[in-house]
């Protein structure tokens, strides 16, 4: 049998690989791409396709809650709902992550909600509509038009990003790299009212 050289054989590797991404990245299961157990459980919440049930919503979760100073990690739960109302300052699209495969057409939408318009960015709080809801008009542009600069209420699952616990003002205080209050959001946004 002949022996594959490295000039055919890199290409043939390269070719298998990226084939084997689409294929993951088409059928992304929940649990995204994860090395571990505990990664895998945290994507399989950010990608929870279930809607919160009433029993589900803890109603001390308020956005002056979540802005409460203070090292947070352990202060709510994520096996519970939450609904909150806020001034969008921001809607767009998140970068390409391991939770969606990687997928650029399968990407989170970031909303920032503040109490005010002008808060500055240690004030933000981050709800994310997942892929799997992104129906009908919640795109990027939709949400842009219709959000931004309105007060709105958001519910959906709670969710602790501990990706981004370190850039937010409640874990590490005071750090000019802090680009958000908590790294509690909801994430699945489920349902979205435009207030005013």
């Amino acid at each position: 049998m002949p022996r594959l050289s490295p000039r055919t054989l890199i290409p043939l590797v390269i070719l298998f690989v990226v084939l084997l991404w689409i294929i993951i990245a088409i059928n992304c299961p929940s649990g995204g791409i994860a090395l571990t157990t505990r990664a895998r459980d945290l994507h399989r919440l950010k990608n929870r396709t279930s809607l919160p049930q009433p029993s589900d919503f803890d109603s001390r979760i308020t956005l002056d809650a979540l802005l409460q100073p203070g090292d947070d990690r352990n202060r709510w739960s994520t096996t519970r709902g939450a609904r909150l109302q806020g001034e969008v300052i921001d809607v767009a699209y998140a970068g390409a992550e391991a939770t969606n495969c990687f997928n650029p057409c399968r990407r989170d939408i970031h909303i920032l909600i503040a109490t005010r318009k002008g808060a500055a960015k240690s004030e933000h709080v981050v709800v994310e509509v997942t892929p799997n809801f992104q129906v009908g008009d919640w795109t990027e542009k939709t949400l842009q038009a219709q959000l931004v600069g309105h007060w709105c209420e958001f519910e959906g699952w709670l969710y602790f990003d501990v990706g981004h616990a370190e850039e937010s003002e409640n874990v590490s205080p005071g750090k000019p790299e802090n680009w958000r209050a908590t790294a509690w959001e909801i994430h699945p946004v489920t349902k979205i009212t435009v207030i005013r």
